[in-house]
Parts: structure tokens; sequence; C-alpha cells
């Protein structure tokens, strides 16, 4: 089988003349995922489609200075806390922590300069059937208000089963919460339309939320309600459903998901299978997190234009955001994120492509 190898190119400078790298790996398949050290960012996923023909089904920017003028968030790594934590603070061990306000009375995303503006550093590169990038970063003890210094590591690998691995580990030397997820905007059409999308979510129940979009407490069975994907159904079928608050709250759909429990003798657990009926791609995702946020990109307006040239519009990608549980800091009842220092912090997500 054909052994592959990273191309690397110079990607953009920062305003204080550092510079980023872009790294990419091609698998024996066709499939081409490219990645900058700009906050560990996928920065573009080419996969062929039914016909052979190869497309690109991520939202991004070509250069550097895309991300610089702002994006939300596409394809970065984010941390040190993924979501939202309400009212921007949390208590642990008898200790409360202040955290930056970025959405509205919340931190989200890690808070003002998240992982997701940080220059990882490139420590490993394997080329080979499975060809892998590693970062790392460290995050100061007081990062954006959060306690304990951080070191975080990120591995994305590319295998000749179409499998987009990423895995973290993490160690900190103080207690701290720790929540890292990846926000890639999907498309699988290579178009701008995400409505035709079939989903299916491995999840019973989902985590409604309240109207800063934090999570109540309560964990909702999706029986009966437009958060119902346990077998499949276009992305657009309810996404306008008014009658539903949830719905309404979210804009669309912006909750977290109950990752159900499986019998799969130690393997990772299934959180989604998306498909696209014209391309024919269809993508898995699995995962060890117990949750992950489904999002419809429901406040994207066309203000950024894409690789193409052409604007990125309203619910032209869906995020699926494997995850703990937002908020999980002020929420007892929620599996905890709380990361000590004789603890490693271990997580892996897999993007599986294929053609149907």
């Amino acid at each position: 089988m054909k052994q592959s190898a990273i191309e690397v190119e110079h990607f953009g400078q920062m305003p204080d003349g550092r510079k980023t790298s872009l790294y990419t790996l091609k698998n024996a398949n066709g499939i081409i995922v490219k990645i900058t050290d700009f906050g560990a960012t996928i920065v573009s996923i080419f996969t062929p489609d039914k016909n052979g023909l190869s497309d690109e089904i991520t939202h991004g920017c070509n250069t550097l200075e895309g991300y610089l003028k702002g994006v939300p968030y596409f394809g970065a790594t984010i941390g040190r806390y993924g979501n939202r934590i309400g009212n921007a603070s949390f208590s642990l061990d008898g200790e409360t922590f202040t955290l930056a306000k970025n959405n509205g009375p919340n931190t989200l995303h890690g808070g003002l300069i998240g992982f997701d503006k940080a220059i990882w550093e490139m420590i490993e590169m394997v080329e080979g059937e499975e060809t892998s990038l590693s970062f790392s970063h460290v995050s100061p003890d007081g990062d954006e208000g959060f306690p304990g210094e951080l070191s975080l590591e990120v591995t994305f690998t590319l295998t000749n089963d179409n499998e987009l691995k990423i895995k973290y580990k993490g160690k900190t030397n103080k207690a701290t919460v720790l929540n890292i997820t990846n926000h890639s905007y999907f498309n699988l059409s290579g178009g701008s339309d995400i409505m035709a999308h079939q989903v299916k979510l491995y999840a019973d129940k989902f985590l409604p939320v309240d109207s800063n979009i934090v999570p109540t407490g309560e964990m909702r069975w999706v029986k009966d309600t437009p958060f119902d994907f346990t077998d499949f159904h276009t992305i657009g079928e309810r996404i306008n459903d008014t009658t539903d608050e949830q719905i309404v709250l979210g804009e669309g759909y912006d909750h977290c998901f109950v990752i159900r429990e499986q019998d799969n003798e130690g393997k990772l657990k299934q959180a989604a299978t998306i498909y696209e009926p014209i391309s024919g791609r269809m993508m898995e995702v699995f995962t060890t997190e117990p949750g992950m946020q489904f999002y419809t990109a429901n406040h994207l307006d066309g203000s950024i234009i894409g690789k193409k040239g052409e604007p990125y519009i309203y619910r032209s990608a869906f995020c699926v955001e494997t995850q703990h549980f937002p908020d999980a800091p002020n929420q007892p009842a929620f599996p905890s994120t709380v990361l000590r220092p004789d603890e490693t912090f271990n997580s892996i997500t897999i993007y599986q492509f294929s053609i149907k």
C-alpha cells in the first residue's frame, strides 16, 4: 500500500513576527487533510464523492490572515474548556474562579484567547500508512482565569481506513477543569446547504438549555421531540419547529447530546452517522467522550468569504463537537471535568469517511 509523506509549507505570519506552518496529510484513497499549528486547526478536509470527484467538506480560510480577522472557531482545537461555563465562574475545592465573559454572561470555548488562538509546537511527524502530526501547548496557571499549568498534546492521524483520529493527552500541576474538542464545520455536499444531510445520533437524551444556551441540568429524552435522531432524519426536517422551545432558544440545533452507552467490547462509542445523498459521502463519528454538541451553523451570515470565493452562509455547515457536558463545573450531576495533578487526561475522537 502507498506510503504517505507530509508536506509542510508556510501559512502566514503573526503580527508579532512569529511564523505559522501548514501541514498536508494524504492517504492512499484520495483523502487530504490540511492542519495548521495556529490553533492546532484543521484547515481543510478533501474527500472523494461517489463518482470519485474530490471536494472540500470543511469550512476554513486559505491563509492565516483569514483566521486572524476572526472566524467562529473553524476547525480549531478548543480549550481550556469547550462550550459554555455559565456566569463565567466555577468553584473547585472551595475556591471560586472567575473567567472572561465572551458569550453574554458566559465563558465560551476557553475565553477571549483560547487554545484556538495559540501557536502550537509541532513535536512529531510520522509518515507511512498511518500518517500523523503531534502538537503540544502549555497553558500557564491563571490562563483566562483557569487554575493550574496545563500541558496538552494533540495528535492527528490519517489512516488508509479513511479515519481521521484525534487524540488528546493532558497533565496539570494543580487541580483544574478541562474539556477539549475540535470545532470543524462540515458540509458533505461540498456546497452551501446542509438541510438534506441525513443524520443519525446515538443518543436517547439531550441537554436542554436556558436563554443563555447553558444547560439547565436536566437530561431530557429525545423521543417525540425534534431532537430524536435515533433513526435517520434530515437536518432540515424539524430545524424550524417553533413549537419546540429548545429549537427556538438554540435558533436551530445547538445542543449537547448524551451519547448512549454501548456494548462494543471496549471500542469507542459511536456518536453519529451523517449521510449526504447527492454526493454519496458518509461520515461516522466515534469517541470516548460522554457527549457531542450538534450545531447547525445558525450564526453564520455570509460575512465570511470561503476558500472558493463564496460566502459561508446561514446553516451551511454542521459541527459534531465530541466533549464532556457544557457547564459541568457548575453541574454536580454531570460527569466531572476535573483534572488533578496525579491524573492524565486522555480522549480520542475518530471521524471516518466513506461512500454509500
